[in-house]
């Protein structure tokens, strides 16, 4: 079902951008973690960092593009868990850990096969319960397994945070306004990854030319479809948008979504007959991309992180952090 969220912004942070930037500016204190490192079956690698708690269920936080633990976001909610006494754990995509991962493929707003993957090493490790929270391409990941196939009998429940529904969509929203600034700063970042894989790029026959990448849709059409093996960005797109596979996932899932987030456009928001049962869909008028900065107090004018106590709840409603 679709509803009207509770958020609300202080009213000089309703602005979309003010919200989305104001939340990765305002850094909060590293959380205490221990690192492991997991061998693909490619033969890749992939890091987990691990919170503090202990027990059989477990938090399995997927993060945005390009993001890792320098990103406010996961620190925030990792902190959040660790102080509520709840396992966690997050999934570094392919080569987000600070090093570059051995292969020319990567990762995408698609790819549930590494997470399948993670979720069978937490199990051998101990896990009974799973819980998932993804924020952006985390989200989209998130949804799209979830919908696509039987998850694993482990997965109790999810939330996704600003979840990028329609690739498509989001791709040319990007390309517009405010948002290419976005664009361009997460493009450089991509683009420097691929020139650190020049030569696994030369021994593939994938001539690219970085300084003609000017939009996530060249990007794709140079490097996420040849490396992933779609047909073309548009295809990638196609295949990979969790918007379709939200009927089939019949696990209590939250999905929290800004009506104004800059990242997209109303376009992408799913029609109740799009959900199944089992998805909660909260909606709020403001929010940013994963902003959510709410204001309490007189007038509502003091600013506080509104999404990990948001979240928090959510488990404690599914009976999954007691």
């Amino acid at each position: 079902m679709i509803v009207h969220s509770k958020f609300q912004p202080p009213p000089w942070l309703s602005n979309p951008h003010a919200q989305t930037l104001a939340a990765n500016l305002i850094h909060p204190s590293p959380p205490e973690l221990r690192h492991e490192t997991l061998t693909l079956e490619d033969g890749d690698e992939i890091e987990l960092a691990h919170g503090t708690a202990e027990g059989s269920d477990r938090v399995l936080v997927l993060h945005g593009l390009e993001g890792s633990l320098h990103s406010p976001y996961a620190a925030r909610i990792l902190n959040a868990l660790n102080r509520a006494r709840i396992p966690a754990s997050l999934l570094f995509f392919r080569g987000c850990n600070g090093r570059p991962n051995r292969l020319l493929r990567s990762y995408h707003s698609g790819d549930t096969g590494d997470l399948r993957q993670v979720i069978g090493h937490l199990k051998e490790s101990g896990t009974r319960r799973l819980a998932l929270i993804g924020y952006s391409l985390g989200g989209n990941v998130t949804l799209k397994y979830l919908g696509e196939a039987p998850p694993d009998p482990a997965l109790h429940c999810a939330a996704a945070v600003s979840a990028p529904l329609l690739l498509d969509v989001c791709a040319r929203r990007m390309q517009q306004g405010f948002s290419r600034i976005y664009q361009k700063e997460l493009l450089q970042r991509l683009k420097r990854k691929l020139e650190g894989k020049r030569n696994l790029l030369e021994e593939s026959g994938l001539a690219i030319d970085l300084a003609g990448i000017d939009s996530f849709v060249d990007f794709d059409d140079a490097y996420t479809a040849p490396a992933h093996g779609f047909d073309s960005a548009e295809h990638y797109y196609q295949v990979s948008s969790a918007r379709q596979y939200l009927k089939n996932i019949d696990r209590p899932t939250l999905i929290l979504h800004a009506r104004d987030d800059p990242f997209m456009t109303p376009e992408v928001l799913p029609s109740e007959d799009e959900l199944s049962p089992s998805i909660r869909f909260e909606l709020s008028r403001h929010g940013g991309h994963v902003g959510f900065i709410g204001g309490r107090g007189p007038a509502r004018l003091l600013p506080f992180h509104w999404l990990e106590p948001r979240l928090i709840a959510w488990l404690r409603r599914q009976d999954f952090a007691g």
